[in-house]
């Protein structure tokens, strides 16, 4: 029959390497640690142990055993602290997003792992109809989606917001629909209606994106503005993205008189409360990002941040 206490006396003798100080350990006696190591042998079929008079090695089961025996103890430790929604500090959080939100997000949520140990991230990539299957099915507690979602299984509000840029080659010297026609638009995963938004907002000529010549296509947002920076076309993709590419020196963003911004939306399955930990998470990037844009003034309202 398994036992944890088994293992638990198992590790502790790995670690310190003698019975004696072992039964200390755990306030046991000493044949009391070899009855365990014993039953646990039983209960494997596998020698753990060589011992050689009153000092032992680990056979290559028992090295096996002990390995195992941490990982089995670290996700119970894992899982205990994710049941307790109260705690800021600890716990595993599950998350997924698009790329064009976890270039920033996910680096802001590892630096918060770096001082909270007790912290455990298991972040992805995908696109929204992915991640609203992965909440859904319970292989993610929140989502991160750049469009609303209704499911009667699911909670989904607005969280974010972040403005859309217009980029073009760093050499570009037109301002007009038509200059943007001449060189083209490199198109992504949501791009096309991001710049629809944009350019209907700002250029009271625009009818719709089919006017303009395709000049390329890519599924990761992140790797667009490289298209860009090589002169091949025009993009608008989220201020996080220009803000964390490479090419950002390479390209230029157009000034535009009315801002228009993607709202980025949170998801989770119905009738569930975000434990404290993600609130936390969540607040402080939003904070760091009105820093960012607005300096530690008043800034905006919070919801537009």
């Amino acid at each position: 029959m398994f036992n944890a206490r088994y293992f638990r006396t198992f590790i502790t003798l790995v670690e310190t390497g003698s019975f004696t100080r072992t039964a200390r350990r755990l306030e046991m006696t000493q044949p009391g640690v070899s009855q365990h190591v014993r039953k646990l042998e039983e209960y494997l079929g596998k020698p753990l142990l060589d011992r050689q008079g009153r000092r032992f090695v680990l056979t290559e089961s028992g090295r096996r055993a002990y390995d195992y025996a941490l990982k089995l103890f670290a996700e119970h430790e894992q899982f205990r602290h994710s049941l307790d929604n109260d705690s800021l500090d600890s716990g595993e959080c599950r998350l997924a997003s698009p790329g064009s939100v976890g270039l920033m997000l996910y680096p802001f949520i590892l630096g918060q792992q770096q001082m909270q140990p007790g912290l455990t991230v298991s972040y992805s990539f995908a696109f929204n109809g992915e991640i609203v299957a992965d909440v859904l099915g319970g292989r993610h507690d929140l989502g991160i989606i750049t469009e609303a979602v209704r499911h009667p299984d699911l909670d989904c509000e607005p969280w974010h917001q972040e403005p859309l840029c217009l980029v073009v080659p760093a050499d570009f010297a037109g301002n007009g629909l038509a200059d943007l026609m001449g060189i083209g638009f490199i198109n992504y995963s949501g791009g096309e209606d991001h710049a629809g938004a944009l350019l209907r907002a700002n250029f009271p000529d625009f009818r719709s994106m089919s006017h303009f010549p395709r000049q390329g296509f890519t599924n990761e947002v992140s790797m667009v503005l490289d298209a860009v920076a090589r002169g091949l076309g025009f993009t608008v993709v989220s201020r996080v993205v220009l803000e964390t590419s490479p090419w950002q020196r390479q390209v230029k963003e157009l000034s535009l008189p009315q801002p228009v911004h993607e709202t980025l939306h949170l998801v989770m399955r119905a009738g569930e409360q975000m434990p404290r930990r993600y609130v936390r998470l969540l607040e402080g990037y939003r904070e760091q990002r009105r820093h960012e844009r607005f300096g530690f003034g008043e800034g905006p309202e919070r919801h537009e941040a």
